[in-house]
């Protein structure tokens, strides 16, 4: 029973007459007659039987109703759900992100994208940079969002801005007040940060203190900013993280600008190798209003 028959067959049960079934379906009563000839042809029992000049369904068109008036909604759903996502109401944009990417500028840009498009639905995936480089090439995620560009074949980045390290430290500390923190500075301090071969930064900041005389120790060596925060609130140390976090979220913590300044990348990736969501534009102009007001 293919779409067409059920159609037919549903309209009959419902209109009672071949007549009656063809005015509903804005078709002749011919082609409906031939219509149900055909399933009942294919299915190798009556459906219906004219008695007392009257269409009367028979016991297995009964049986068959029920089940079949409920898979013809069920298209009928499907049908206009099709229509709606044809029409751009409707859809799904899968991002990864990084934690700070998440935990900074990503709700601000999802919020004014949501406004314009509020029945498009969000796959969130807060991951590491290497996770959401496999799911980029294995088509899991439509975009990725990292503090570095992604080196991965048919992988294109775009650079949204270039985002500082900053220290993070409690309001308490003696260095709070400074305008800048340099490597001078913390020398000797428990330190919370990357590690030397993290992309971007890691070997930068090593060269920064070897400059000043010392040497970078790393007291908790973190693989995401974010982390820090609690970390830095119990006391452990001073971190050297990325800047795109608002770390004044935090109760008690500080950021104060990192010189030599040193930058990370704050990029948008998608897999060349795929067909590009046709949100991610409308959502690219969200995120870049957002890195730019802040």
């Amino acid at each position: 029973m293919n779409a067409r028959q059920l159609e037919v067959f549903r309209a009959i049960m419902r209109d009672g007459s071949l007549t009656a079934a063809a005015n509903s379906l804005a078709v002749s009563q011919p082609a409906v007659s031939k219509v149900l000839h055909h399933l009942e042809g294919q299915l190798g029992y009556k459906l219906f039987e004219r008695i007392g000049g009257r269409l009367t369904a028979t016991a297995e068109a009964h049986l068959l109703y029920s089940d079949a008036d409920r898979v013809f909604r069920e298209i009928e759903v499907l049908k206009d759900l099709a229509r709606t996502i044809g029409e751009r109401k409707v859809g799904l944009l899968r991002i990864g992100a990084s934690m700070p990417v998440t935990f900074s500028v990503l709700p601000k840009a999802l919020a004014a994208f949501q406004q314009g498009h509020p029945t498009v639905k969000i796959q969130l995936h807060a991951l590491p940079k290497r996770e959401i480089a496999e799911q980029l090439l294995i088509g899991d995620i439509d975009l990725g969002l990292t503090l570095s560009t992604i080196q991965a074949p048919t992988v294109k980045s775009e650079i949204l801005a270039s985002v500082g390290i900053v220290a993070v430290m409690l309001k308490s500390d003696p260095l709070a007040q400074k305008a800048e923190i340099t490597a001078a500075d913390v020398i000797g301090r428990p330190l919370i940060s990357y590690g030397s071969n993290a992309s971007d930064v890691g070997v930068p900041m090593d060269e920064a203190f070897e400059i000043a005389g010392g040497a970078r120790q790393i007291n908790v060596q973190i693989s995401s900013s974010i982390a820090a925060a609690p970390l830095v609130q119990q006391g452990l140390g001073i971190a050297l993280v990325d800047g795109l976090v608002e770390w004044s979220q935090f109760d008690g913590l500080v950021a104060i600008p990192f010189v030599p300044a040193l930058m990370m990348n704050f990029a948008i990736s998608t897999n060349s190798a795929r067909p590009i969501s046709r949100f991610y534009r409308p959502f690219l102009k969200n995120l870049r209003d957002t890195v730019k007001v802040g």
